[in-house]
């Protein structure tokens, strides 16, 4: 994936690539024009009103990414809907929401790392994708929107899913309807039974107020929330682990103290971003980009694999992890309009799960050869299939 998104950006800050289905887009390449594209008012993510080929009928709804422009949601709305929707559930991502929420994320994880507690004793080789990356930052969201637990795990899979980009059309269109299927599902929970959780404080805003929240936008911005908060978490974990365990003396600096977890994360964000490149936004207007235009309607993509490596920010050892780094300016979050309202939350669970796993298995130490960790087949998403390590050597846990 970097030797691609390298070959991109020495191609120039912005270049057409074809993705599946024959689609071309251009391929944003650099931070600054990244930077510019991304707080750009003429560039928006509505495909309904911005892509005349999906307005046109000229992508079908078979298409294998039809997941990712098919949305009506925060996500994906523009101007005065965007504003509306990012007002009405920004309320459940204000400023003291992450501390507000910190409790569960360390009981969450205090719960998984339990359960590792035998195979650290056995000296078992375990997936700690599956094991912890996966379940932590899914199980902290769902419990956020009101979704069960076996529900949780059924819309898990349809994500993973729609993360690849090695799909077929016939996939393409099972990921669609089984994603709404589920929300739809947790949406009919909730009216019938609603607590204190987002989905049921959505739920009221569209009932109480139908110009408020169509339903579509009610189904699509609560599945927003559940993707957009577990996923790239994931992925941030999976990375995170994969950097500190093949830089052992980066993890000895943060051991000792001498390097604080936040500075991990960021370096992370930076170098491995979760996200590769996320389809997709679309041109209002003709963009002008240094000697490059992009014309009214073409689609983009961020490549984000390749702006957070750029030299032209980092210098020469852009591509090289160091959490001792003084500028780790990255742009993982997104910028302008669509920057990520959960950041401040995705910050604090990448800190309480990290510093709770090295604290609890303290010589843990990957079960393979770097080289052997399969990346996902996607374009998209930026982690591995799978993240075999050892676990031996466990603190106590009441340590």
């Amino acid at each position: 994936m970097h030797t691609q998104a390298d070959e991109l950006r020495a191609r120039g800050p912005a270049v057409q690539v074809e993705i599946p289905g024959g689609v071309l887009v251009w391929s944003i390449n650099s931070y600054a024009v990244s930077k510019k594209v991304l707080g750009d008012p003429n560039v928006t993510k509505s495909a309904r009103h911005h892509w005349p080929a999906f307005i046109e009928g000229r992508i079908p709804s078979d298409w294998e990414m039809i997941s990712w422009v098919a949305m009506d949601n925060v996500s994906t709305t523009y101007g005065k809907d965007h504003k509306r929707l990012r007002r009405l559930i920004g309320k459940a991502f204000s400023s003291r929401r992450p501390e507000d929420v910190q409790p569960l994320a360390k009981r969450i994880t205090d719960t998984l790392l339990d359960r590792l507690e035998g195979a650290a004793a056995a000296g078992e080789v375990v997936d700690l994708k599956a094991a912890f990356a996966y379940p932590l930052p899914g199980m902290l969201v769902a419990e956020l929107i009101g979704m069960p637990e076996e529900a949780r795990v059924a819309a898990a899979k349809v994500m993973d899913m729609m993360a690849r980009t090695d799909v077929t059309p016939e996939q393409g269109q099972e990921i669609l309807l089984g994603w709404r299927g589920a929300i739809e599902d947790l949406i009919a929970l909730k009216r019938a039974q609603p607590g204190e959780d987002i989905a049921s404080d959505l739920i009221a805003a569209r009932d109480d107020d139908g110009s408020a929240l169509s339903e579509q936008e009610l189904v699509d911005t609560t599945f927003a929330i559940l993707g957009a908060g577990s996923e790239t978490t994931i992925n941030f974990f999976d990375n995170a682990v994969t950097a500190l365990l093949t830089h052992p003396e980066q993890l000895e600096l943060v051991k000792s103290g001498q390097v604080s977890w936040d500075e991990v994360i960021e370096e992370v964000l930076r170098v491995e971003s979760p996200l590769a490149s996320l389809p997709l936004r679309y041109a209002v207007e003709d963009i002008p980009l240094d000697g490059v235009t992009i014309p009214k309607g073409d689609p983009i993509l961020i490549n984000y694999a390749a702006i957070g490596r750029d030299s032209a920010v980092h210098g020469d050892s852009a591509g090289t992890f160091d959490i001792t780094r003084r500028d780790k300016e990255h742009l993982s979050f997104g910028h302008g309009p669509h920057y990520c309202l959960g950041a401040g939350i995705a910050r604090m669970v990448g800190k309480t799960g990290l510093s709770a796993l090295f604290e609890r298995f303290p010589d843990l130490t990957l079960a393979v050869d770097p080289s052997e960790l399969e990346p996902i087949p996607t374009f998209i998403m930026n982690g591995h299939l799978a993240l075999p390590v050892r676990l031996s050597g466990a603190a106590s846990a009441a340590a």
